[in-house]
């Protein structure tokens, strides 16, 4: 599986050398250029799972529900990344997610860093309780993250934040901009070459501040500085190993695009008890 994602993560790299002249190319009366590039691209991308809609700026992808009914450090991996704490997992790749955000004009924004207390503490006020180091927080472009599903004639379509408890505030979590980080090129070895850390690491949205920036997209608020806070709400959601679509957009929507309407998975509630 690692050698496949590797690979594979040049190639999706490589597409961000066409989208910029797919969301950005020049369009005139006589000349329909940046619709057939878009339409291009789309069609390379939805080969690798990545459903591109240009009208609403948004992409979709397939997911399976993994945890939900225990704590929670990420929103979204592949099958290689930290299943047991992470709400969704996906087959398609994070160059591949990187390629289709880039299209629909998400920007790159600046993760979670710790930054040096100046002047640093005393020995007496370390000991009260100060810090050598203060966060400052994800800032920066980013998306929406939505997940829908259909039960019958019945579709479901909600935040992401809608269904993550938070445990100290006794609410869901705030629903907030999550920062798009784009994930950076780095060496699992010294003597290795540079991959693309969302695929070679396949932790691809956190929901938990990770400084190292391997991840796609991060959450922003500052509670998000805590790690054992976060849990699924399994009150509204299908039960674990069922599908459903997770829809990222770059600006908010007020319903399910129609151009990301069609085939929408239909997970099976009737398993929730045998599977718990």
């Amino acid at each position: 599986m690692q050698t496949k994602s590797l690979t594979l993560s040049a190639a999706g790299c490589l597409l961000t050398g066409l989208v910029g002249f797919a969301y950005n190319g020049p369009l005139s009366a006589e000349d329909d250029t940046k619709e057939k590039s878009q339409a291009a691209l789309a069609e390379v991308l939805r080969q690798g799972g990545v459903t591109v809609d240009f009208e609403s700026d948004a992409i979709a992808i397939p997911t399976r529900l993994i945890v939900t009914h225990d704590l929670l450090e990420y929103v979204l991996v592949g099958p290689n990344g930290s299943g047991h704490e992470s709400l969704l997992t996906t087959e398609v790749l994070g160059s591949m997610m990187h390629a289709g955000l880039t299209a629909v004009g998400v920007g790159q924004g600046k993760n979670a860093a710790y930054v040096e207390v100046d002047p640093q503490p005393t020995e007496e006020e370390l000991r009260a309780g100060a810090k050598r180091y203060s966060m400052t927080y994800p800032s920066g472009d980013g998306i929406f993250p939505y997940l829908a599903w259909r039960e019958g004639e019945e579709v479901y379509f909600v935040r992401v934040e809608d269904v993550i408890n938070n445990a100290v505030s006794g609410r869901t979590m705030d629903r907030h901009r999550w920062v798009y980080i784009g994930s950076r090129f780095a060496k699992l070895r010294e003597d290795s070459p540079e991959v693309f850390m969302a695929d070679a690491e396949q932790n691809l949205i956190n929901l938990a501040f990770f400084t190292e920036g391997n991840t796609l997209c991060t959450a922003s608020l500052p509670e998000c500085e805590i790690q054992t806070i976060w849990s699924a709400n399994p009150w509204v959601l299908p039960p674990p190993g069922e599908p459903v679509r997770l829809i990222l957009s770059h600006e908010r929507l007020s319903s399910l695009p129609p151009g990301l309407a069609t085939d929408l998975p239909e997970p099976n509630r009737d398993l929730g008890e045998a599977r718990r």
